[in-house]
């Protein structure tokens, strides 16, 4: 018993250890927002400050900070509905209409799609969004978003909806229910922790998407990972201005996901990680 004892408070120790590590960027960051440029650049590091909060208000006066947020909310929430509205009934055929073998293999095909460095289809969805007049629209950047994050929303919904009894269906198909009602009635009240959970990693991968945000936006349809990227100049870089930035974007998704931990670990643990 007292060897078990001392195992676990290794193992408590150890895992105390590990978060301060994982932590410790994220505590460096907030704490860099808080001091001026030449404390950010000092050396030694400063630990024992005075704080200001001059960053925020530079970044809040030089940017239209509510306007990258708005941005990024509503591209964020368009292309996780629209990869919904899309991976769901998709999802459901995967998963219960069997009779073809080969939907395995699109879905991994459609998964290796996300190994494929992004760069090298920028300059073709670059020009295809000139021609359409999609460069700088919140249109065009929920579209990219949406089509980036489709594949792995529809193999997590895939994992989910697998866990339901495929006989609840056949019931239902005895019934006179047809595949849209299937959808409604059946698989959206069983499965909804799995979608949940999917629509919050599909706002947050949309959120922090860094690459096609920077490349295809600017002014109007900024969002604030190009916010962030503001503050790089040919001058160099401005750390304190470049983390209090970066703190005001990640703010709104970490507060989102704290107060959501419970239904993604939930949504988690329905089947996705088998």
């Amino acid at each position: 018993m007292k060897l078990l004892k001392n195992s676990n408070l290794l193992y408590g120790i150890f895992a105390w250890i590990l978060c301060l590590i994982y932590a410790f960027p994220i505590l460096w960051l907030l704490l860099t927002s808080f001091k001026t440029e030449l404390q950010a650049i000092s050396v030694p590091p400063l630990f024992v400050f005075e704080p200001t909060f001059e960053n925020f208000l530079i970044v809040d006066e030089r940017s239209d900070y509510t306007q990258y947020a708005l941005n990024s909310v509503i591209t964020s929430l368009g292309s996780t509905a629209l990869a919904l509205l899309i991976g769901i009934p998709a999802a459901f055929v995967f998963a219960f209409h069997r009779r073809k073998k080969s939907y395995k293999q699109i879905i991994l095909w459609m998964l290796s799609t996300k190994m494929m460095p992004a760069v090298g289809v920028l300059i073709p969805i670059y020009i295809l969004f000139r021609d359409m007049g999609l460069l700088d629209t919140r249109f065009g950047l929920t579209i990219v978003l949406m089509l980036c994050n489709l594949p792995i929303i529809i193999w997590m919904l895939y994992s989910y909806f697998r866990e339901i009894p495929y006989q609840i269906l056949e019931a239902a198909r005895v019934d006179g229910v047809n595949a849209l009602g299937e959808i409604f009635y059946i698989i959206l009240p069983l499965g909804k922790s799995g979608i949940a959970s999917t629509a919050l990693l599909g706002i947050i991968l949309a959120w922090n998407e860094a690459f096609w945000s920077i490349n295809l936006t600017a002014a109007d349809a900024g969002n604030l990972v190009a916010l962030i990227a503001s503050y790089s100049s040919p001058e160099g870089l401005f750390w304190a201005k470049l983390s209090a930035a970066s703190v005001m974007a990640v703010l709104p998704i970490a507060v989102m996901g704290w107060f959501s931990q419970k239904q993604l670990v939930q949504g988690l643990s329905f089947g996705a990680v088998k």
